[in-house]
């Protein structure tokens, strides 16, 4: 297996004052002038959580999240709110979070980064979960963010992903996908497949939808189609259920672009950790309160290298008709329906 071509941004990180006294009050809330934490008495912070939609993927980013400030020993007391994909909700939460006397606010998903960044100007924001925060207009360049805004993006890597369906010996003339026409992440992944598609000798074919219960009616209307392609699109991730029954009846095999989704029953993907995706994030936010980080100039980070893995679901394999190479299932970090369940849990 080739490893992504993703590379790796160099966190250079440029200690400045900016939020040292907006964000290092003891006991939270607006700054009285106190050191950073490890300087005389324990710091405590109080945190917001904009998340877009629960699904898998978009809880472990958050569970990673938070295991960044246990580690580090910095107490929060957090104030966690969950959109459930709803735009309207996503501008209450935000909006509340920007009167709300919050040293920091972590915005989940493309949607709610996108409202965080437009509704708060005085505290940072720290997001993950978000495929191109350039492309999304959440920051100005990946480089010096400018403004408060920084963060991790999740942006997978779509060739590679697609080209599973080779080594899976899969002959997928055409590739089909649904995505959420109000998601711009999913456009940019979209566009990505496209282009890589090209390149392995594949066609793709696309349905949107602009909501979660319009996922099966978008699967069924992609006709016929060899495989599916599911890239980390909200809407389509939370009714995934859907696009794997399609799978599963037609006997072609789904390829996902994040690990849950092959435990819940997706065939394979090379991707990221989500919950160290959200620890990556965390160490970001840490580095803001503590250490006085400005997210101005604080880059905007992808995922490690080394930490994108292969997934494989054999029980999901044989149910669509293909059997998993060898070499792919040593090489493989194996995952079953248990591993989805205990992600839910």
């Amino acid at each position: 297996m080739k490893k992504s071509t993703t590379a790796r941004l160099t966190a250079a990180l440029a200690a400045t004052a900016l939020f040292a006294t907006a964000c290092g009050s003891n006991g939270g809330g607006s700054g009285d002038g106190t050191s950073p934490a490890g300087e005389g008495a324990a710091e405590s912070y109080s945190i917001g959580i904009a998340q877009f939609v629960t699904h898998p993927a978009l809880d472990s980013a958050k569970n990673g999240f938070k295991s960044a400030f246990e580690e580090a020993g910095v107490e929060v007391e957090w104030d966690e709110q969950n959109a459930q994909a709803d735009a309207g909700t996503v501008t209450s939460i935000v909006g509340s979070f920007a009167t709300a006397d919050l040293d920091l606010v972590a915005a989940i998903a493309t949607p709610a980064a996108q409202g965080a960044t437009q509704a708060i100007t005085d505290k940072p924001v720290v997001f993950m979960a978000v495929t191109d925060p350039v492309d999304a207009k959440i920051i100005a360049d990946w480089e010096a963010p400018g403004g408060n805004v920084t963060g991790v993006s999740d942006m997978n890597p779509v060739k590679e992903q697609l080209d599973l369906l080779n080594q899976l010996g899969v002959d997928a003339k055409t590739v089909g996908i649904v995505y959420s026409s109000g998601e711009p992440n999913s456009a940019v992944q979209v566009k990505q497949a496209e282009e890589a598609a090209a390149e392995l000798g594949m066609e793709i074919k696309t349905t949107t939808i602009t909501n979660s219960s319009e996922v099966q009616q978008g699967v069924q209307a992609l006709g016929d189609v060899d495989a599916i392609y599911v890239p980390t699109d909200n809407a389509v991730v939370s009714a995934l259920e859907s696009v794997i029954a399609y799978g599963e009846s037609q006997k072609i095999p789904v390829i996902a672009a994040e690990g849950d989704s092959v435990a819940r029953g997706a065939v394979a993907t090379f991707g990221i950790d989500y919950t160290a995706h959200g620890k990556q994030a965390g160490e970001m936010a840490v580095k803001i309160l503590t250490e006085g980080a400005d997210p101005a100039s604080l880059p905007a980070e992808r995922a490690p290298e080394d930490s994108l893995k292969l997934y494989v679901n054999e029980e999901a394999a044989e149910k669509m008709g293909v059997t998993i190479p060898e070499d792919m299932l040593a090489e493989a970090e194996k995952l079953t329906a248990a591993d989805a369940e205990e992600s839910e849990g």
